[in-house]
């Protein structure tokens, strides 16, 4: 991580890096909640991997630095998940924000799903406000995409995915690979606490272990977060 993201005071993200502005919420969480004093450094990112240092100043901010723009991951890598009760979902997608993935896909009721969203584009909103919320916090330049509601047979259609599975194989990341990023999967399929009935899976779907305990289904979404982002970085 560049040292100036990390030693910022905040940081941000902004609508247009060129002339950047705070909205409402970012100018009292500054101004309110952190306190910064004038002359204190923020950095600001487009969420698209473009950021530059900027200068906080009786309530905005001012650029002070050329803008940087900082290559994507050598593969993008995903979590899809089952919702669960109640706010254990922004929790999720906050957690899997901050340890690196870069899509989030929130999969549709399945037949033991205790979850059932009465209004989806609400909930929908809620999870990108904190996922929008972790990446400020965890320094991040690129948001992380957050899709659905997807279902099952949907994603299970996507290249590279994998079932998150007690009897699956393990993960391993192993920096002898040739070409670790195209043998293993990138994006892995998180149950309900229910689990999947047998005939929702196909027997050709790819399944991955993730230990040997059983786990709690937004335990199991970190796990597979940090399998695919350490073996990404090796």
């Amino acid at each position: 991580m560049n040292q100036h993201l990390r030693d910022s005071a905040a940081h941000v993200f902004v609508d247009d890096l060129a002339s950047p502005e705070l909205n409402e919420t970012d100018r009292h969480h500054l101004g309110r909640v952190l306190r910064l004093r004038d002359g204190e450094q923020v950095s600001a990112s487009d969420g698209d991997g473009r950021w530059r240092v900027c200068t906080w100043n009786d309530g905005s901010i001012e650029a002070s630095g050329d803008i940087i723009e900082t290559p994507g991951p050598s593969s993008r890598v995903g979590v899809a998940f089952v919702p669960v009760k109640g706010d254990r979902n922004e929790w999720t997608v906050q957690k899997l924000t901050e340890i690196g993935v870069d899509d989030i896909v929130v999969v549709a009721p399945t037949r033991r799903s205790v979850v059932r969203w009465s209004d989806p584009d609400k909930q929908l909103h809620k999870l990108r406000v904190a996922v929008r919320e972790a990446a400020m916090q965890s320094r991040r330049v690129r948001l992380p995409s957050v899709a659905g509601l997807a279902s099952l047979s949907e994603v299970l259609a996507r290249p590279g995915v994998a079932l998150a599975d007690p009897d699956g194989l393990a993960l391993i990341a192993d920096s002898r690979e040739s070409d670790s990023q195209s043998t293993g999967p990138s994006m892995l399929v998180v149950g309900p606490e229910g689990g999947f009935d047998p005939d929702e899976i196909a027997s050709s779907v790819a399944r991955v272990s993730l230990g040997d305990t059983i786990l709690r289904a937004e335990t199991a979404t970190l796990v597979a977060a940090t399998l695919l982002v350490a073996r990404r970085s090796r």
